[in-house]
């Protein structure tokens, strides 16, 4: 393999210096104060500060509110990673089989990534309004009264069913891309070899898919735990006390309602811990059973 040559051999540290900065600047010095935040029981208009060592910890680590909050998000984060995946899954081996109109059915799939996730939550709640909610009538037809907003049950189905309405066309579109650039070849072979579609898929296409899913339980594990915080926001409107929440809006919960800075940086640091571990089993344990060949 050749090697890249450099005329200097500070040049490639200049590359990697905007990076570095633009990653220091918005994550390692943001992720600094908040250790140390956690440290403290901090005035909210900034008076004063008075260091507490790991009480804010221990007080998180004992409370029932916020285990049941961490036990609803371990169940939000799996339901929509799992739902989002599947779908996305089923859609695009539709997709891929569709000879006449494929563009305008693709772009009808693709366009709702577009929406913006607070846009997102904000049409999934007209959806689920009590008065005029299509999927609130559908629900009545089957004798399920869904009070959305008031009932725990209710508004978690209707977080649950927006943020994976939500991811399902990123899903779509890699998974497409995957397999459109499977070699016409390995299916004219795996379709001899093989008359059993459901066999055929599971034994050829999806081992064949394992990398563009890897990269996709990634991002859509990351997507559930922080970036569905608009559809929540706008489904519970501010009243999390009847409503399910998840950890990464608890923390915006107690730090700019309820003024706990301290409190509000130590959930922040053990949502990362959370993320660095979870980080760590995927890419040691899930991407061993991933072929890139």
């Amino acid at each position: 393999m050749k090697r890249v040559q450099f005329s200097s051999r500070w040049l490639p540290y200049a590359f990697l210096a905007p990076q570095m900065a633009i990653i220091f600047v918005f994550f390692y010095w943001p992720s600094a104060q908040a250790v140390q935040s956690s440290l403290y029981l901090e005035d909210p208009f900034g008076f004063g500060s008075t260091f507490v060592g790991l009480d804010n910890y221990a007080d998180i680590l004992s409370s029932r509110e916020y285990l049941g909050i961490a036990k609803f998000t371990l169940v939000f984060t799996v339901l929509v990673t799992g739902l989002s995946l599947g779908l996305g899954l089923l859609l695009a081996v539709k997709a891929d089989a569709v000879l006449r109109g494929a563009h305008a059915y693709k772009t009808l799939l693709i366009w709702v990534y577009a929406v913006a996730p607070p846009v997102a939550g904000l049409i999934g709640m007209m959806f689920f309004d009590q008065h005029i909610g299509p999927l609130v009538r559908l629900a009545g037809v089957f004798g399920w009264d869904m009070k959305v907003g008031l009932d725990y049950t209710d508004t978690a189905v209707a977080m649950i069913t927006v943020s994976v309405w939500k991811q399902i066309p990123y899903n779509f579109i890699f998974f497409l891309s995957g397999l459109q650039s499977l070699p016409a070849s390995v299916r004219e072979a795996a379709f001899i070899d093989c008359r059993s579609g459901a066999r055929r898929f599971a034994t050829v296409t999806l081992p064949l898919l394992a990398p563009t899913a890897f990269f996709l339980l990634i991002m859509n594990m990351t997507y559930a735990l922080f970036e569905t915080f608009g559809v929540i926001d706008v489904i519970v409107k501010d009243k999390a006390a009847n409503n399910p929440i998840t950890l990464v809006y608890k923390v915006y919960m107690d730090g700019f309602r309820g003024n706990d800075l301290g409190g509000s940086s130590a959930q922040s640091v053990i949502l990362m811990l959370i993320v660095f571990v979870l980080t760590i089993f995927q890419f040691r344990f899930i991407e061993r059973r991933v072929h890139y060949g």
